[in-house]
């Protein structure tokens, strides 16, 4: 089978390579993949990548064998997955508690927009609590959590302030449900119940000055790659007594499957749009990656292998 591995060079990070079918371990499922999509974390990690390394978490396709321990969905269920590693390839063997059945109504383009971000953002909305009538202030929201968590945070009654550079991105934030749009942090009305911080570098330092008296912050990424540094006595300045959380959607140590079952759902009720920018065939996938770390795309990037995209 052929699979896309790094190559360590910033202008083409990753090249098709032949490979060996995997070869799925007892409560593993084996996935022809149809679709897969890019995560900008993804990028950084190829820019220096290590030993090894074979990228790919989100993708969807089709079950062409069961696991062997009897567990997770029969030979020919259209499936969405997050494996750990290795997705960006024809095949890729699944662990079964990372899998959800796909309806008809769910394109495998649709779905392989859905995984790291989706979960990431339906994680981040439990971490958050009852949000219903609280301020929440969303940084770097115009990501594909952002979009994400915006949907179903104002689905929940929250009353978001999302914070994007892009007039085009803020306009679809508003249309997801935001009350309000900023173009950065220092033109948010406060304070806010909430903050949910993923860019780091002095955005989060003026984040938590935004922040209310025994105030949260999650802190969820830092995509600005530029370290924190904050003061203890800025805490005195209003957000007194605040907490700041860091927050990973692995961290729950739960199995994956149940939530992309409940991403599926919401997206077939019409609850939930994966904001997809760019379309391509997977042969494309070195130039998408560019694209993607440069920020040329407005949500999504999915690559399809053959035609199983437009399933």
């Amino acid at each position: 089978m052929r699979r896309l591995i790094p190559t360590g060079d910033p202008a083409r990070p990753v090249t098709p390579a032949e490979a060996e079918q995997p070869v799925p371990a007892p409560g593993e499922a084996l996935v022809k993949v149809e679709a897969f999509s890019l995560n900008r974390g993804e990028t950084f990690l190829l820019e220096d990548p290590r030993p090894g390394l074979l990228p790919g978490k989100d993708v969807a396709g089709l079950v062409v064998q069961p696991a062997a321990d009897g567990s997770g969905p029969a030979v020919g269920t259209r499936v969405v997955g997050h494996p750990p590693s290795g997705g960006w390839a024809e095949y890729v063997a699944v662990p079964t508690h990372s899998l959800a059945g796909l309806p008809g109504s769910i394109t495998s383009v649709q779905a392989a927009a859905l995984p790291l971000a989706g979960l990431t953002a339906l994680r981040l909305l439990r971490a958050a609590g009852a949000i219903a009538g609280r301020r929440v202030l969303l940084t770097g929201a115009s990501g594909g959590v952002g979009h994400y968590f915006v949907e179903l945070a104002a689905a929940a009654g929250a009353e978001i302030t999302a914070v994007t550079a892009s007039a085009g991105r803020g306009a679809r934030l508003a249309e997801l449900g935001a009350v309000h749009v900023v173009r950065d942090v220092a033109g948010a009305d406060g304070p806010f119940d909430l903050v949910l911080e993923s860019t780091g570098g002095p955005v989060l330092a003026a984040a938590l000055a935004a922040l209310a008296r025994r105030g949260t912050l999650i802190w969820f990424g830092q995509a600005g790659r530029v370290p924190v540094t904050l003061d203890f006595f800025d805490f005195f300045k209003g957000p007194e007594s605040a907490v700041i959380r860091h927050f990973h959607y692995t961290d729950s140590g739960t199995p994956y499957g149940r939530d992309l079952a409940t991403l599926v759902r919401l997206v077939a009720a019409g609850r939930l749009h994966p904001e997809i920018g760019a379309v391509n065939d997977w042969s494309a996938t070195a130039g998408a990656l560019v694209d993607l770390r440069e920020r040329r795309v407005r949500g999504k990037t999915v690559l399809t292998l053959a035609t199983g995209g437009s399933r």
